[in-house]
């Protein structure tokens, strides 16, 4: 199938490797163009507009870093949607607002195209082995007709419902992952501070009700003091909790904590973490306790 990928970035550039490897013809453009050379060095064939990957391919994938990139792609007078063919299927992974994905659907609906708003969790590792959890909003025929290119890049793959599906369901998990990561930073100091040793206290808590994901993601990262690794920055989750504020006061959906954690981290990333990993979330409860974690 002749594939076309919008955005080269850490998540998209290892998972249009994958279609590629999977034995896609895989057109691609991003702003960065040494990326297109690393993957036009691979087989991709690289394209110098949208206009041109439009012309060549029957499906179309973007993984975007933000809701403006995400507008400007697809609803940009040059954009994907006013160059979409018939029939021709856009797939968008990014991580953005119900009110985008609507646009975005509805703009694709006009010009006789479809738009799955199918975003990803699992981050970089997970994208290089195809290994992500997709979850796709929009007409379940498009759905069905893309699932085996979605099946290279998932392990869990499903379709959740209507248009914004999707969306709502990747929102609801980032919340989780802000939420869990400001208690893990939370929960890990106190119980330094009080004399417990950290990695024990992680050992011991991975065992029992107070697991979560994030606790075994991000104690790695405090513990060790890793905060400047290129898995994630704390601005994309900021960004998310943004989006999720957003969509929480359209539906009147009351999210406390998702608050309080949204207010931390717009204090962290205005402190200049922002770049950093989300763990570091951390470093201003260190800085309130006057107690480093180790």
């Amino acid at each position: 199938m002749n594939i076309g990928f919008v955005g080269l970035g850490r998540m998209g550039l290892p998972m249009s490797k994958l279609l590629l490897a999977a034995g896609h013809t895989v057109y691609v453009n991003n702003r960065s163009q040494q990326k297109v050379r690393d993957m036009t060095e691979l087989g991709a064939i690289p394209t110098t507009s949208l206009k041109e990957i439009t012309e060549h391919t029957e499906v179309i994938m973007t993984c975007l870093p933000d809701v403006k990139t995400v507008e400007e792609i697809f609803l940009g007078n040059d954009g994907l949607i006013a160059n979409a063919q018939n029939g021709q299927i856009l797939i968008d992974h990014s991580t953005v607002g119900i009110k985008t994905t609507n646009l975005c659907a509805e703009g694709a609906e006009k010009a006789g195209a479809k738009f799955l708003d199918a975003p990803i969790s699992g981050g970089t590792e997970r994208a290089s082995d195809g290994t992500l959890t997709i979850m796709c909003g929009g007409d379940k025929e498009s759905f069905d007709t893309v699932l085996p290119l979605l099946d290279v890049l998932g392990q869990t793959v499903q379709h959740v419902g209507p248009t914004g599906s999707g969306t709502a369901v990747k929102l609801v998990n980032q919340l989780l992952v802000g939420i869990h990561s400001l208690a893990a930073a939370e929960a890990l100091l106190l119980g330094a501070k009080a004399g417990a040793d950290p990695q024990q206290i992680f050992d011991l808590v991975n065992t029992g009700w107070g697991q979560s994901f994030m606790l075994a993601r991000n104690s790695e990262v405090m513990i060790s003091r890793q905060f400047e690794g290129d898995r994630a920055q704390l601005r994309v989750i900021l960004k998310d909790l943004g989006l999720i504020k957003e969509l929480a006061d359209t539906v009147e959906s009351p999210t406390p904590l998702g608050n309080l954690t949204l207010q931390r981290f717009i204090e962290a990333a205005e402190s200049g973490l922002d770049e950093l990993d989300p763990s570091a979330i951390l470093l201003p409860l260190e800085d309130e306790s006057n107690f480093k974690l180790r």
